[in-house]
């Protein structure tokens, strides 16, 4: 159960900036509240006001194996994986490949790893769950919760917070949640927390919520883990919010929250004491949360490959994560890939595209003095397809 409040999400917006702010364009400079400044990169996406050119440069190989970026390369040239043989009409096979190369070698399979044994009780209830049988789950779960098990009270809550088999009751989903916060059970901390946040199902109390989030965070909810870190930072702005929070961030990364590894790239980016060995990931945890389909996360990607920010620069790679940005939507992503097109950086050059890019973007406000200027320069017949593109534009 994954839920992040939109004032979290604030928090998050603003981690990210102040994270950007701190890289100062000077060389080498270290402010006094011990952060690294390095080189900025010339397209930021903390000033969408400032749309800058973006920076050229030597263009590295695109050949050097790196498994971060996207190039296709040599791998095109490579013959398609057979998977498996394929009588023919003498009774011959295809050559063999993948998987099947133990028959060529007159081996057998591996065998399937055993399963571990459970020794423990099932749980009826969740088991009823999982399969779609609420009310049952409901009937096994309500004795159990009354006799004050965690866990059945969890259930409970989430059946009645959802509707499933049963009314909506978010009253009554609150009261259990909160019996099962007493009780110790993460996920309804986590859960609890958020309704004290939000003062609708329960009166609003922030203490109490930040102490049932940190509690889950340390009993290991990955969302109140991100969440945690965001309290964190927030109430301490600076060095020693994000030196705190960090760990937090560390662990809901690995658990796969997407805005746990955005946050944590930008802040193994900034923190001057992070160890060279952490900092050296920053960008495997942005392409991480790229991956996962964090927007913010895919326009930053292609702006530290384009500008070669945090690893090595490659234009092609920067160019396809900026455009799927900017495929959903993302303003600033639309903003820059019209700089890509115009200077040929990473794809061929298209005026046309590239100022269907700039109309969009400057309908959503973004404005840019070069850009306005270049769509100017740009004849009738060009200015109408550029138009009649971004009128066709549908975000995915």
């Amino acid at each position: 159960m994954r839920s992040i409040s939109f004032h979290h999400r604030l928090i998050l917006a603003a981690l990210a900036g102040a994270c950007l702010a701190f890289a100062s364009p000077v060389m080498g400079q270290e402010s006094e509240d011990g952060l690294e400044i390095g080189d900025a990169p010339a397209i930021l996406p903390a000033d969408p006001g400032n749309a800058g050119e973006i920076e050229r440069g030597a263009r590295p190989s695109s050949s050097t194996g790196d498994a971060n970026t996207l190039d296709r390369g040599d791998r095109d040239s490579l013959p398609p994986v057979t998977k498996g043989a394929k009588p023919t009409a003498d009774d011959k096979s295809e050559e063999l490949q993948g998987i099947n190369i133990y028959l060529r070698m007159g081996a057998p399979l591996p065998e399937v790893p055993p399963e571990k044994p459970y020794d423990g009780k099932p749980d009826e209830a969740y088991g009823a769950f999982q399969r779609g049988l609420f009310l049952t789950a409901v009937d096994k779960a309500l004795p159990r919760a009354q006799l004050g098990d965690p866990a059945a009270q969890t259930l409970l809550a989430e059946i009645m917070s959802r509707g499933l088999g049963v009314k909506r009751d978010l009253k009554g989903a609150a009261f259990w949640y909160g019996q099962a916060a007493q009780g110790g059970d993460p996920s309804a901390m986590f859960k609890y927390a958020l309704l004290l946040m939000e003062g609708r199902e329960v009166p609003q109390d922030r203490a109490k919520a930040d102490e049932f989030m940190r509690r889950a965070a340390d009993a290991g909810n990955a969302s109140a883990q991100f969440n945690w870190a965001q309290i964190l930072v927030s109430g301490t702005p600076g060095v020693r919010g994000l030196t705190a929070a960090m760990p937090y961030y560390e662990k809901a990364a690995e658990q796969g929250i997407a805005d746990a590894q955005y946050a944590l790239a930008q802040v193994y980016s900034a923190l001057k004491d992070v160890p060279p060995e952490k900092k050296a990931r920053a960008r495997e945890w942005m392409m991480r949360a790229a991956r996962a389909g964090f927007d913010t996360a895919q326009l930053d990607m292609g702006l530290w490959l384009v500008n070669g920010y945090n690893g090595p620069r490659d234009y092609e790679a920067g160019y396809r994560w900026l455009s799927i940005a900017a495929a959903r939507g993302n303003v600033v992503a639309q903003n820059r890939i019209a700089h890509l097109y115009i200077n040929a950086l990473g794809t061929g050059p298209n005026p046309v595209e590239a100022a269907k890019w700039y109309v969009l973007s400057r309908r959503a406000g973004l404005k840019d003095p070069a850009l306005e200027d270049f769509y100017l320069g740009l004849n009738e017949e060009q200015q109408k397809q550029a138009i009649d593109l971004a009128n066709r534009f549908r975000r995915i």
